[in-house]
């Protein structure tokens, strides 16, 4: 067997393995669903905290821990330490503690906090992405370094906050810094000796890009050739975003995998006027193998929200119309739940999932939204009660598909905002945005609440229930066999639902707040154990983790504000633990 398949297939058995938890959405799927059940409605209120372990860091602790082998990967975000916990020894042993050697210029340089989405698992390595832009092999069970390469240049603003994934024999990484004038890309390098592979551009001309012959063939309304600069002014495609911090999907039957890319740069849309942007805002399927494009659907075109199409697309087959589809279903920035052919890109159905009224509704005809004008942002204009926000009806927290509910599970965001576009000049390394916000809560501010926790019904393209929360829910989800739901809240309550009925059957506080995502695994006495980090940070807990003072509400993007009218700072403080929790 050629080894590049052995590889593969060595995740996709990892990945079936209910006891394990090698990849940061458990499968290639990225269902975050764990087939374990000794968790459940009838044991859930005996489940406890049964160890904790600091990261030795503060700010946001998105991601999740890996399990392999009764191994714990742990990560935090900067300095992006990681540790080997050995679970056979109660409750752990630090097999070993890495931390790389980074410019501390990167914490400026993040766009939002200094968060990491987690390391990637494969071929006995553990594959991590720093803050200051580099990508690092190491022994899975020494923790010494392999190899590492520079994949992006801190000097620009390119960050690494996304979490690679290993695919054959290669491991792919994206780049962040959309709000420096960042162009984005997916990079592939050898599993092994670190040699790149190849690289494949958001934006630019087609040999940049990387289109295949029959690209878009299906739905050649979406797109072509020569669109990744036609459809921008000038050279501006140069400074375009686009940028891929988000979570990556594989399907091996079709050998594609699945992404989306971030926002334009910069965010006025005056200085992008003259097309669609391509291909910014926008969802891919593409050959792992060589990088090229078989399809993408760009969601928000000339966007002037600041919507970035970088949250998961999930692989799972439906029954659409009484036929069964391979679908990818993906809950945008934008307030659409987007249901789509992961083979060719075809939209089968797109639904708001949030409250929305920036557009209409997508056009059936070309896929593309209908505008209401007056929500356009404008250069000099302070466009009133945009919905939602910036920060999306869903931003980096990942969903959850449930095969015995068929349904997501989605923290979202109930956020509107006001929005003016600025006149910005860009400066390498210096922030490249244009734009001035305030944000609040949903139904332009008339809600007293902050977020929700829902069930999708992907067929139906619409809710099953929904939970309100006090706080956007930035954390993850995780679904399992018990029948339950786990998720947490910006206040630090991690909590487990019903996952027919969204009835809370338990929770638990902790330490600080939560936007991690929570995972499920089977530990080497054979019981379960779910685990979450605890640690507020990301876009809308920056006030409290970098303890802001009150009086600019515009400051991080608008999070100030809208931190401190929903009392954010009152109700948690920062921290950086892993929590694991177990029934007696």
């Amino acid at each position: 067997m050629p080894f590049s398949l052995w590889a593969n297939e060595e995740l996709l058995r990892l990945g079936a393995d209910p006891g394990q938890w090698p990849m940061q959405a458990k499968n290639y799927a990225a269902t975050r669903y764990s087939e374990l059940d000794q968790i459940n409605a009838r044991t859930i209120e005996r489940l406890h905290v049964v160890w904790s372990f600091s990261t030795g860091a503060l700010r946001g602790h998105e991601g999740g821990p890996l399990v392999v082998g009764g191994v714990m990967y742990v990560h935090s975000p900067f300095p992006n330490t990681v540790y080997a916990l050995d679970l056979a020894k109660k409750p752990y042993a630090i097999l070993w503690k890495y931390t790389p050697e980074q410019k501390p210029t990167a914490i400026t340089e993040a766009c939002y906090d200094t968060v990491n989405r987690g390391v990637a698992y494969g071929m006995g390595k553990i594959f991590l992405g720093t803050l200051d832009g580099q990508l690092i092999a190491l022994d899975a069970h020494t923790g010494g370094e392999v190899w590492k390469v520079k994949q992006g240049e801190i000097g620009r603003g390119e960050t690494i906050t996304g979490a690679p994934i290993v695919v054959k024999d290669m491991v792919l990484v994206g780049i962040s810094g959309g709000e420096f004038g960042v162009r984005g890309r997916v990079n592939a390098y050898d599993a092994n000796t670190g040699k790149p592979r190849w690289v494949a551009y958001s934006q630019g001309p087609d040999d940049d890009v990387l289109l295949e012959g029959d690209f878009n063939k299906e739905c050649p309304r979406h797109g072509g050739e020569g669109e990744g600069t036609r459809s921008w002014p000038g050279e501006q495609w140069k400074l375009g975003g686009g940028t891929t911090w988000g979570w990556f999907s594989y399907d091996p039957e079709l050998d594609l995998f699945h992404y989306g890319s971030g926002n334009p740069g910069s965010w006025n849309p005056d200085e992008r006027k003259g097309g669609d942007n391509k291909w910014a805002c926008t969802l891919w399927g593409r050959r792992p193998a060589t990088g090229m494009a078989r399809w993408a659907y760009q969601m928000t075109p000339w966007d002037a929200w600041g919507y970035d199409g970088t949250s998961e697309l999930v692989l799972v087959d439906l029954r659409i119309g009484g036929t069964a589809r391979k679908c990818a279903v993906h809950f945008d920035k934008n307030g659409y739940a987007y249901t789509l052919d992961r083979g060719t890109g075809e939209v089968l159905s797109a639904s708001p999932f949030v409250y929305v009224n920036w557009a209409k509704g997508i056009s059936r005809g070309d896929d593309r939204p209908i505008e209401i004008p007056e929500k356009r942002a404008k250069a000099g204009v302070d466009i009133k009660g945009v919905c939602p926000s910036a920060m999306g009806g869903k931003n980096q927290q990942p969903a959850a598909y449930d095969p015995q509910t068929h349904l997501f599970y989605v923290g979202t965001n109930n956020l509107c905002m006001d929005i003016q576009a600025t006149e910005v000049r860009y400066i390498s390394g210096s922030p490249y945005i244009g734009a001035d916000l305030k944000i609040y809560s949903g139904h332009e501010g008339q809600d007293k609440y902050y977020g929700e926790f829902i069930a999708w019904d992907p067929v139906k393209g619409r809710r099953a229930w929904e939970i309100q929360e006090r706080f956007p829910v930035c954390s993850g989800a995780l679904a399992t066999s018990g029948g339950l739901v786990f998720y947490g809240t910006l206040d630090g309550w991690f909590k487990a639902v019903d996952a027919r009925t969204g009835v809370v059957l338990w929770q638990q506080k902790l330490g600080s707040g939560i936007v991690g995502s929570p995972i499920a695994f089977l530990g080497p006495d054979n019981k379960e154990y779910v685990a979450v980090y605890s640690g507020i940070g990301g876009w809308f807990g920056l006030p409290v983790a970098l303890d802001l003072p009150k009086g600019d509400p515009q400051a991080a993007m608008g999070a100030a504000g809208a931190a401190y009218d929903s009392h954010l700072p009152e109700s948690t403080t920062p921290g950086g633990e892993l929590v694991v929790f177990g029934l007696d």
